[in-house]
Order: C-alpha cells, then structure tokens, then sequence
C-alpha cells in the first residue's frame, strides 16, 4: 500500500507540475533536461517530451558567458544558492525574447548531487525589424555598463561625474521608459535592446542608437 500511495502522490505531483502556467523544467546538474512543462516547451516550440536531454543553456542563451562558468563552479561545489542567468531565445512567432532563468538545486539529502528546478520568467519580446523604443543618451550607456558590473549608485556617481541624485535621476526615466521593477531587470532590457554588448565583459554599448 505505502508503494501504492508513493506513485499516487507521484501521479498527483506530474499532473500540478504540468499545469503550472510558469515555464519550469527539472535538469541535471550539467544543465539537461529531465522534465519540462508544457508552459516551458511553449516558449521553445515545441513539444514536452522533444526537450528531454537537450541542454537548457542550448534553448536558452545566457548573456555573460562568465555568470554561467561561475555557477558550474558553485555547483561542483554542492553550493546551494538560487541562481539567477539573463537570457534570450527565439520566439516561437519569430523574433526574440529575453528574460531569467531562475536554477534552484534540490535533492532528498545534503549529499546528493542536487537536480535543479528551473523557472523562467519572460521580460519581454523584440519583433524582428523593430527599432528600440527609446533613444539611450551616452551618460545612460555608461551608467547601465556600470550597474551591469556590479556598481553601486555611489561608484556611478563617480564614475559618470553625476551626483547620486543624478545616476538615480536617469535609472528613474530608464525603468520608466522600459517598465522595469528593479535594476536587474534594466540591465536585462540593455543587453536586450542591443544598448549592451552581449557576450563582452566587461561591459560596452552595444550596437543600438
């Protein structure tokens, strides 16, 4: 009976697991995918079981090379933190997207080699052709390359000659004009938007005006 009740839980778990609208996958510690929604093939065009053993960082194609090594390595490490990766990928309708990987590692023990629970959560989409939105001005660029290495408000100040009020200021209009939550998310829309190079470290304007 107990074996009974196991797989009845099982059964009951796959079925919320596929109902969840969030895209989530479970992978392999090396990034492969076990299971996946169907919100998740959604955003890949295809079908649940056609993603099985494809890699995630395959579909999905980080923006800093370095931020994945540096969660391999944390990996290896049996480290477990959340792990957060911006990402783009094709749409299904053409064009692309952009947005997070969101990697949790679980496992039954502390032992284990942890799988790891991975979420998605979609930013946005540029249609092919489409200009940005909006016009970045250069201290704009300079500023968005700074928070993307990690600079605090103060060191952008320094470093753009503005005062706090002024990096703030402009951080304000960006997450206006882009209807961006938080700074992560505005450096996501740079790098997005072609404003920041991808794949350059550290980071340069991109080929956006």
């Amino acid at each position: 009976m107990q074996g009974q009740g196991a797989v009845i839980w099982r059964n009951r778990a796959l079925t919320l697991f596929d109902r969840v609208a969030v895209p989530v996958a479970v992978c392999d510690v090396y990034g492969a995918v076990l299971l996946a929604n169907p919100a998740m093939a959604a955003e890949c065009g295809t079908t649940p079981g056609r993603l099985r053993g494809r890699g995630v960082l395959e579909l999905f194609s980080p923006r800093e090379a370095g931020q994945v090594e540096r969660i391999a390595q944390a990996l290896r490490l049996r480290h477990r933190s959340r792990y957060q990766v911006s990402v783009r990928w094709p749409a299904p309708g053409g064009g692309e997207r952009y947005g997070e990987l969101t990697a949790d590692p679980v496992s039954d023990t502390a032992d284990d080699t942890p799988a790891l629970l991975v979420m998605l959560r979609v930013r946005g989409e540029r249609r092919p052709g489409a200009e940005p939105p909006v016009r970045v001005s250069p201290v704009e660029v300079r500023i968005l390359a700074l928070l993307a290495r990690g600079a605090t408000t103060a060191r952008a100040a320094r470093e753009t000659g503005l005062t706090p009020d002024g990096v703030t200021y402009h951080l304000r209009r960006l997450s206006a004009r882009w209807n961006a939550a938080n700074r992560t998310e505005l450096v996501a829309r740079a790098y997005a938007l072609g404003v920041l190079a991808p794949g350059v470290w550290p980071p340069e304007p991109g080929d956006a005006p």
